[in-house]
Formats: structure tokens, C-alpha cells, sequence
């Protein structure tokens, strides 16, 4: 969840409490379109000559090992309740040795009070953590400082500019001046002092604007494809009029399948770090992502649910838990004994 705030009377804690409500119980869902993990098969190795407990899940982020190659992707922040969500997935990414990212601070900078929403590093001292802003609020008077500030909030590793542009163009008070943001990107990636990441919110990014993004300095691109979660279907509950709801679930199918845009922006761009997110639900569908060319994979919604139900952090880890276990057995029956073996596995198209 990485939905942007606008202005209204109350434009920070109660959107971002109704984003939650709406994510927990309408179905989000993108709607006529997959992820594409269907399409690819691995080939069984019936004689792997592996020892399963010898796999080595530990991949290198940001200049930090994580114990497994996922990311808790940005969810929520800036609400009461999220202050309890981001709390319980950071004590779960510490615990497994993984990378998080928070929901959009856009609400804690317009209003500091809300700065604690977000503030998770006193239960993930080690943890790799993500800042996040829109990229679009740089043509609305956020600049390099704001960028700065939203890193120091939190103490993070790094910065998500999340793109969102379909989900602010259905958005009844979305911002949608969205020209000439490469060049401010620029200058954030120029002045900023840790490294920034471009996300998409579910739509995906292709080829052509990973190469102009990656120009511009951008250390990290998290594809963020479509099959998972739709921000515009999210958008079409909070939408009042018959019309808008009609105009936002016309996009509910709308985006490029996670799977082609990892091997898209693979092919353009060999060397940058890709992060594989967009209907991730299972550890095999970690291992297809990293197969296609993926760095690392992120999942959002299903740990958003783990987080709000009772069990609290320890429902977070059983899931996370049972991720790591899936991407572990399916390397251990392809015969894969690192992330390194796991990239050059071919997948058959089905």
C-alpha cells in the first residue's frame, strides 16, 4: 500500500485509515489480468545432490545481508492504526533478516505529529529500511529537503519515489501533474545521501522508463507489476459518484504482468538491482521472480492481513516463515544451492 495523501479537511489520518478498511475488506484485487507466475514452469531435478538445510538464501541489499531475498513492501503509515502495523512487520523483518519498506510519508511531513506512525527502527535496529515518498508530490512543492527528511524520519536505508500515476488520475483528489518529474528525480538521486528506489504501486514499470530512471541515477527498480493488488480498484470504493466508480474499474485490469516486467527491465538493464513485487503470494512465486531475473521479491497485501489479525508479530513470521520455506524447497528441487544457481534456472513457458 503506497497510496498517496491529497488535501482535504482531514487529508492525512483519515485516508489512511480508509485505505486500510478498503484493502482488509473489499476485494482490491486486479480484475481480467495475473502476475504471470502461471505461465512459467520449473523443470523437477529428481536428483538435485543437495543437502535442502545447505540452500543459502542470504542475498546482499543496500550494503547489508538480508537472511532471505525478501522485502515487506510499503503498505501504510499516518494513521493510528498503522503506527501498530509498521511496529509488528519491522519486529517480524528483524526477526527473519529481511528488507521493509513503509507506506508513504506525504501525511508526517505535511504533519510531524504523524512522524510516529512510521518510526520502527527501535524494533529493527539491523533491518534494511525503506523511506517513501510519491514522486509526484515534486511538482508539488516537495523537494531534495523533504526527501531528506522523510530518511532521517525513520533512519533508512534508502528511498522509495513510488509512481502511482493511474492511481492519482482515478483519485478524486489525485495530483496529476506529472510532467517533468525525471529531471526532479535527478536531482533528488544527485543531492540525496543514501540510494533511491522507483516503485511502482502495482501497474508495473517496462523497459523504456527503467532505462530513463536508472539515467537519472536510480539505484533500485521495484517493478511492481499488475495481478496483485489494484490501486485503482482501491481508489473505485473511496470514489462517490456512480461515474467515478465506473471510470476507476474500467483500469482494473490495466498494467504490465510482473513477470513480463521483470524480464523486460532485465534485458534493458543487466546490472541494476530489481526488486520482483506485484502478486507475490507464495515462496514458489519468489523463485519464478528470481528466476526471471529478479534481485530480490516484495509482498505487501498478505502480511497487511497477518499484521491486523491476533495473533500479532508472531502470525507475520509463521507467513513469512512459510514463504522462506516454499523459495527454499523449490531451489532444493531444481537443484539451485544458492540465489546466484537460482538466477541461471531456466523456466519453461507453460
Amino acid at each position: 500500500m503506497t497510496g498517496q495523501d491529497a488535501s482535504h479537511n482531514d487529508p492525512t489520518e483519515a485516508r489512511k485509515a480508509e485505505h486500510i478498511r478498503i484493502v482488509l475488506e473489499e476485494d482490491v484485487a486486479a480484475k481480467g489480468i495475473t502476475s504471470g507466475w502461471a505461465r512459467y514452469r520449473f523443470k523437477h531435478r529428481a536428483l538435485p545432490e543437495l543437502d535442502l538445510r545447505d540452500i543459502d538464501l542470504r542475498v546482499s541489499f543496500l550494503g547489508k545481508t538480508l537472511q532471505a531475498p525478501l522485502l515487506i513492501s510499503s503498505m501504510t503509515g499516518g494513521a493510528q492504526r498503522a503506527e501498530t502495523i509498521n511496529l509488528r512487520l519491522a519486529e517480524a523483518a528483524e526477526a527473519l533478516g529481511i528488507a521493509m519498506g513503509v507506506g508513504s510519508q506525504r501525511a508526517a511531513i505535511v504533519n510531524p505529529a504523524l512522524a510516529r506512525t512510521y518510526q520502527v527502527r527501535r524494533v529493527a535496529p539491523t533491518t534494511v529500511l525503506l523511506a517513501n515518498l510519491g514522486a509526484v508530490q515534486l511538482n508539488y512543492g516537495f523537494g531534495v529537503d523533504e526527501c531528506r527528511r522523510a530518511v532521517e524520519m525513520i533512519e533508512a536505508d534508502g528511498l522509495i519515489l513510488h509512481l502511482n500515476a493511474l492511481q492519482e488520475a482515478v483519485q478524486p483528489e489525485g495530483n496529476t501533474n506529472f510532467k517533468g518529474l525525471l529531471a526532479k528525480i535527478e536531482a533528488v538521486c544527485r543531492h540525496l545521501e543514501v540510494p533511491v528506489i522507483a516503485k511502482e504501486v502495482g501497474n508495473g514499470i517496462g523497459a523504456e522508463d527503467a532505462r530513463r530512471l536508472a539515467d537519472a541515477g536510480v539505484a533500485v527498480i521495484d517493478v511492481a507489476g499488475a495481478g496483485g493488488t489494484s490501486w485503482s480498484e482501491v481508489e473505485r470504493y473511496r470514489q462517490t459518484s456512480v461515474h467515478g466508480r465506473a471510470i476507476a474499474a474500467t483500469f482494473a485490469g490495466w498494467g504490465i504482468p510482473t513477470a513480463e516486467a521483470i524480464r523486460e527491465v532485465r534485458a534493458a538493464l543487466p546490472t541494476i538491482t530489481l526488486i520482483g513485487s506485484g502478486g507475490i503470494r507464495s515462496g514458489l512465486d519468489v523463485a519464478k521472480a528470481l528466476a526471471l531475473g529478479a534481485d530480490l521479491a516484495g509482498s505487501a497485501a498478505p502480511h497487511l492481513f497477518s499484521a491486523t489479525h491476533d495473533g500479532g508479530v508472531q502470525t507475520i513470521i509463521a507467513g513469512l516463515r512459510a514463504m522462506i520455506e516454499e523459495l527454499r524447497i523449490t531451489m532444493f528441487c531444481v537443484g539451485a544451492g544458492d540465489l546466484a544457481a537460482l538466477r541461471q534456472t531456466p523456466l519453461e513457458r507453460v
